[in-house]
């Protein structure tokens, strides 16, 4: 495997990228233009002030901002200089921010002031949340320690240290902790070595095809292993240039294509069903797309046939996986037919092992359906101080979906329910335990029930059933605008129904399969 004798860590990845594609543009942000050599000199001036701040080899550095040339630096600066990166979602509000920034301990924050006209320290004030230990820098944004001051820091450091930072940085440190929410209603922190993160997108950049001179505009967010992991990280290993583009809007996103010719667009359903909708398609040149690989939703073959006959797309993939897998655990193959693509997320990546089994860990027939297990190289190391939640999702070595999947003859997997509940909003993964517990802190709330429900455009989205505590009443367009206040908007439940009770089984648990079917038909008469 190419990663593990080239590269061994991500400081290693970049410095052979700067020798290998040296004046090649290795970023392209608006009108800034960043070459594969001036971006390891950018990242190892960041890792310096990194070090002047107080960074320490194993420290958490968390990065709470959208897809900007300055997430890049950031964050291979913050590995450049042996630190962890946190990614931290941007749609989240004040006080799931401060839960990732104090369970994780950052010593750092990189975030920014002005994004969709959020100012994200200002967040984290109007929740309360004690900030003392970790020291704010705004990438972009003014007030505090913006990004030329800390860039100054460095300074104070010489060459020589950032050397013995990034050489001390070995395969089986940790690379980062990147935050899942989970059913038990808490984020967890899942934490990926130098060696997985590298090996991992090793093996997907070269089943996808990217290649060097590719232009890869990244709509994926860099905070989930889709857009860090799949989109800088595998363009450092191929000589791709990165396009961050920070907020999804077709029209830009076609302009952004035409522009910059780009080659490689992955994303999820939405983002290609956006675009083939879109009335000013015609008018934007967008032949030079190439290469699109999607999934975290139910693909419909329709789409597939449609992205090869009417954009230019040679090769359309289709994948699975999840954080604690390392982002990948099946992949189709580029020579899959449309159907294959659209109804199965791929079989095992190489060297990896995936089993649908039964309750007790038995493996099924094929056809049968079961949880989905993976075993391999790209299973997480566990749970960031969580040993207990590590040991119910890791067992002798597999790691345990919590997806309930059908395997083909072939060894192919079709996602076929989640055992553990969670839906996908547009690509992004929602929990109802973690939505509900949020709900509940609502004064009129007395019980909630929230399931995720099919929908056109976002794939799922979510449906609360909501019971009012005594002598209050349920208001479901104040709840959903509070509710927008308190989380991520895809987290924000589409519909909220009031209810007298909720159903429940003789033990006392919900009957969410009812609500489903409920919700379904309250979705299809709106």
């Amino acid at each position: 495997m190419r990663g593990d004798l080239e590269w061994g860590t991500i400081p290693g990845l970049l410095d052979s990228a700067a020798e290998r594609f040296g004046a090649r543009e290795a970023v392209v942000d608006g009108d800034t233009r960043i070459t594969f050599e001036h971006l390891r000199v950018a990242a190892r001036h960041a890792a310096r002030a990194a070090i002047a701040m107080g960074v320490e080899p194993g420290d958490r550095v968390a990065i709470w901002a959208p897809n900007i040339h300055e997430w890049i630096v950031a964050a291979l600066g913050t590995l450049y200089a042996g630190g962890v990166l946190v990614p931290i979602n941007t749609r989240f509000k004040g006080r799931e921010a401060g839960f990732v920034l104090q369970k994780s301990r950052a010593s750092l924050l990189f975030t920014v002031r002005g994004f969709l006209d959020i100012d994200y320290p200002q967040l984290l004030r109007d929740a309360d949340v004690d900030t003392s230990g970790s020291k704010i820098v705004l990438l972009r944004g003014e007030g505090g320690t913006d990004w030329g001051t800390f860039a100054k820091r460095g300074e104070e450091v010489d060459e020589a240290l950032v050397d013995k930072r990034a050489h001390a940085v070995t395969s089986d440190d940790l690379s980062d902790i990147i935050f899942t929410s989970g059913t038990t209603g808490e984020p967890k922190g899942v934490m990926t070595t130098h060696a997985q993160s590298l090996r991992v997108f090793e093996v997907w950049s070269d089943i996808v095809g990217l290649r060097e001179g590719d232009r890869y505009l990244i709509v994926n967010p860099f905070f989930h292993t889709f857009g860090y992991k799949a989109g800088i990280l595998a363009c450092l290993m191929r000589g791709a240039t990165i396009v961050p583009h920070a907020v999804f809007d077709a029209s830009q996103v076609m302009r952004r294509i035409e522009e910059e010719k780009i080659t490689v667009l992955p994303g999820p359903p939405t983002l290609y069903q956006s675009i083939l909708n879109d009335p000013a398609r015609a008018q934007h040149d967008l032949s030079s797309l190439r290469l699109a690989v999607t999934g975290a939703a139910v693909v419909p073959v329709e789409l597939i046939k449609r992205m090869r006959d009417e954009l230019t797309f040679e090769t359309i993939l289709t994948a699975y996986g999840l954080t604690e897998s390392t982002g990948t655990a099946t992949m189709c193959r580029p020579d899959d037919d449309a159907e294959t693509i659209a109804n199965t997320s791929g079989c095992a990546i190489p060297d990896t092992e995936v089993r649908v089994v039964d309750d007790d860990g038995n493996e099924v027939a094929r056809g049968e359906p079961g949880e989905i297990v993976v075993k391999g190289y790209n299973v997480t190391q566990g749970y960031f101080e969580e040993p207990q939640q590590t040991a119910a999702t890791i067992k002798d070595g597999w790691l345990h979906t919590g997806d309930i999947g059908v395997m083909d003859t072939r060894g192919y997997v079709k996602i076929t329910d989640r055992k553990k509940d969670m839906f996908i909003v547009g690509g992004f993964n929602a929990y109802p335990a973690e939505i509900e517990g949020e709900l509940l802190r609502h004064e009129d709330i007395a019980q909630v029930a929230v399931v995720g429900v099919p929908d056109d455009r976002l794939g799922e989205v979510g449906v609360a059933f909501v019971v009012a505590k005594a002598n209050r009443s349920i208001d479901p367009n104040l709840i959903t605008s509070w509710a927008k206040s308190q989380l991520a908007n895809y987290k924000v439940p589409r519909l909220v129904v009031p209810v007298q009770r909720l159903p429940m089984n003789a033990s006392g648990k919900v009957l969410k399969y009812e609500l489903r079917e409920r919700a379904r038909t309250l979705m299809e008469a709106k």
